[in-house]
């Protein structure tokens, strides 16, 4: 059975384990080797985690002691921003994105309105998830190195019960 919890400063090894294990090859196929590596070393380390976690951004999910998913949320100006979300592939389509999903809402402030999300053009399944999960685009940044999987969709969606 699997616990969606908010993370500890306990879970910051394991959460940096899971994103070596689980990250990397994610993204290889989708946007090349070298800027997986480079994800994982830029998004995944222990400095970068524990902020986040000590700061409240991040939710795991644990399943037999395991971190098997996690998301972390932050900000970009004044929206509130999901930067990472994800699941180990075994544990992909059983509902547990949109309770990652549904966590990081309740963590936000009363006031917030807009929840948004960015992901790379190159990764389809992760646009076809917030699609579903109600994110509709608002932007593309292109890639600084002009490569279209690296672009930066930002989709953004209003939180439910929220008054702009």
């Amino acid at each position: 059975m699997e616990v969606l919890r908010d993370a500890e400063q306990r879970d910051v090894r394991a959460i940096c384990e899971f994103g070596e294990t689980h990250v990397r090859p994610h993204y290889a196929p989708l946007i090349g080797a070298q800027a997986a590596d480079e994800q994982v070393a830029r998004w995944w380390d222990a400095e970068q985690i524990g902020a986040a976690v000590a700061a409240g951004l991040v939710v795991v999910v644990e399943a037999d002691g395991q971190v098997v998913g996690v998301a972390q949320r932050g900000r970009s100006g004044v929206d509130h921003v999901i930067y990472k979300l994800y699941l180990a592939p075994e544990c992909r389509g059983r509902g547990l994105g949109p309770r990652l999903i549904q966590e990081l809402v309740r963590q936000l402030p009363p006031d917030a309105v807009r929840l948004c999300v960015e992901h790379f053009a190159g990764n389809a399944r992760a646009g076809a998830f917030y699609e579903r999960e109600g994110f509709t685009v608002e932007r593309i940044s292109p890639s600084a190195d002009g490569r279209p999987a690296l672009d930066v969709v930002w989709r953004v969606r209003t939180r439910p019960g929220a008054s702009a």
